[in-house]
C-alpha cells in the first residue's frame, strides 16, 4: 500500500502519519467559483474566546496524531468486493469530487454479518482532490458529534491507474436535506421535521464553532446534510473546512470557494474567512426551509430567481409573509414560528458579519421556535418501500 507518505498502518492495523500534514486549503472545487488569494494563517497559540488570552491550543493534525488510530484502514480490494467493482448499480451519488456507492463491508473483529456504508471514490486527478481527502479524514477523525457524519476509515493505496482515494463513511438511508426539500420523487418534509433538522445541523455548526478547535465548515447547504433512518441530520463532506484564525488574527484569508447563492458576500468580497461566514449560510438555508426554493433557479422569473431577493418582497411583518411560505406544506404550519425563523434567518444574512448571530445563539432560537409548536404525536416519513423505489430510479439513472 502506498499512502501518499501521509499514513503509514501500524503492525496492530491503526494509521500512523510519517509526518504531520499542513492543512492546506483547495483552491478548486466543483463549487460555482474559485478565487485564488493568499493563505495568512499559521499553526500555532491561538486565541481563547471565553478568556480573551493566548492559549496553547493544539492544531488539528496534532490532535489527529492522538486520535487517528480509531480510523480503520482499508485495502482498496475489500472496498472493491464491497461495491461490486464500483457498480453503477451502487452509486447513490456523485459530484466534482468523485462518486459514492454503497456497499457492504466485514466488521474489524471478523464477527457478525457485514455492515452497510457508504463509500466514496475520490477522482485521481489533480492534488487538490487529495487536500480535501485528506481534510476529511483529519477532520472526522479528530471530531465526533450526533450531527456529524461518521468516517469509519479511508483508504489510499497505488493500483494500475494511478492513487486512488478513498473514503467510508456510515450509511446514511434517507439521502440528503436538499432531496426532500427540491425533489418531487420524496414525500414533503413535514414542518415540525424541518424544524428539527434546522436545530440539529445548527447544533452540529456550534460544536464545530465552539469546540476544542475552532472549525470553520465553509460549504454549509443543504445537499451536505444528510439523513439518518431516523431523519436526524449529520453535516457531511469536509474537504473545505479551516481552522479558524490563530493568536491575533479575526479572520483566516484563504482562497474564496463554495457555491453560489450560499457563500457570504464578504467571504467573496475579500477572502476573509470566519465563523460569521457559516452563519450566513445558515440563514441561506433556513429561507430554503421555509419556502422549499434554492437559493438560486434559473428557470423561474427574472425577479424571483435569487431567492434572498425574492423574499425580501414579503416582509416578515406584513400579511405578505405567508406568500413564502412552501406550499408543499398546505398550509400546515406554525405561521408565529415562521415569523421566529425568518427573523432568525434575516439575523444571519446581515452584510455586517459582527452583527450576525452566533450559533449558541441560533440554536436558543430555533429552541423557543420548537417550543411553540403544539406536540407532534407521529411525524409522517417516507416509508421503505418509497425508499426502495427511490434508490432503484436512482440507480438507473
Amino acid at each position: 500500500m502506498a499512502c501518499f507518505g501521509y499514513f503509514k498502518k501500524k503492525p496492530n492495523g491503526a494509521p500512523e502519519r510519517s509526518s504531520a500534514p499542513a492543512t492546506t486549503p483547495a483552491t478548486t472545487t466543483s463549487s460555482s467559483f474559485s478565487t485564488s488569494r493568499s493563505d495568512d494563517s499559521a499553526a500555532g497559540r491561538r486565541w481563547s474566546r471565553s478568556t480573551g488570552s493566548t492559549t496553547s491550543q493544539k492544531s488539528i493534525p496534532a490532535l489527529y496524531e492522538e486520535r487517528g488510530h480509531k480510523l480503520r484502514v482499508f485495502e482498496l480490494d475489500e472496498l472493491r468486493n464491497a461495491t461490486n467493482d464500483f457498480s453503477r448499480m451502487n452509486k447513490i451519488g456523485e459530484g466534482g469530487f468523485g462518486r459514492v456507492y454503497k456497499g457492504y463491508v466485514r466488521h474489524p473483529d471478523g464477527i457478525g454479518g457485514r455492515k452497510l456504508v457508504a463509500i466514496k471514490k475520490l477522482n485521481q486527478k489533480g492534488l487538490q482532490g487529495h487536500k480535501q481527502w485528506l481534510a476529511e479524514v483529519q477532520f472526522l477523525g479528530v471530531f465526533e458529534h450526533p450531527n456529524l457524519v461518521k468516517l469509519l476509515g479511508y483508504c489510499a493505496q497505488d493500483d494500475e491507474r494511478g492513487i486512488e482515494r478513498l473514503l467510508v463513511y456510515e450509511f446514511m438511508p434517507n439521502k440528503s436535506l436538499e432531496d426532500h426539500l427540491f425533489s418531487r420523487a420524496y414525500p414533503p418534509l413535514p414542518w415540525n421535521l424541518r424544524l428539527q433538522i434546522a436545530l440539529g445541523v445548527a447544533e452540529g455548526l456550534e460544536y464545530l464553532h465552539e469546540g476544542e478547535v475552532q472549525v470553520i465548515y465553509r460549504d454549509f447547504k443543504a445537499s451536505n446534510v444528510l439523513l439518518d433512518k431516523d431523519f436526524k441530520p449529520k453535516l457531511s463532506d469536509f474537504g473545505l473546512a479551516r481552522e479558524g484564525p490563530t493568536a491575533g488574527h479575526t479572520h483566516v484569508t484563504t482562497a474564496v470557494v463554495g457555491t453560489y447563492g450560499y457563500a457570504a458576500p464578504d467571504y467573496i468580497e475579500t477572502g476573509h474567512l470566519t465563523i460569521k461566514s457559516d452563519v450566513w449560510s445558515f440563514g441561506v438555508v433556513l429561507y430554503e426551509i421555509l419556502t422549499g426554493r434554492r437559493s438560486l433557479e434559473r428557470n423561474r422569473p427574472p425577479n424571483e430567481q435569487k431567492l434572498l431577493e425574492w423574499v425580501r418582497q414579503f416582509p416578515v411583518e406584513t400579511r405578505k409573509f405567508s406568500m413564502i411560505m412552501d406550499p408543499k406544506l398546505r398550509n400546515e404550519f406554525s405561521l408565529k414560528a415562521a415569523h421566529e425563523i425568518a427573523k432568525l434567518a434575516n439575523r444571519c444574512l446581515v452584510r455586517d458579519r459582527k452583527e450576525r448571530p452566533s450559533m449558541s445563539e441560533v440554536v436558543k432560537c430555533l429552541r423557543r421556535a420548537i417550543q411553540m409548536e403544539p406536540p407532534v404525536k407521529e411525524l409522517t416519513l417516507p416509508t421503505d418501500s418509497n425508499r426502495r423505489r427511490i434508490d432503484a430510479e436512482s440507480s438507473r439513472r
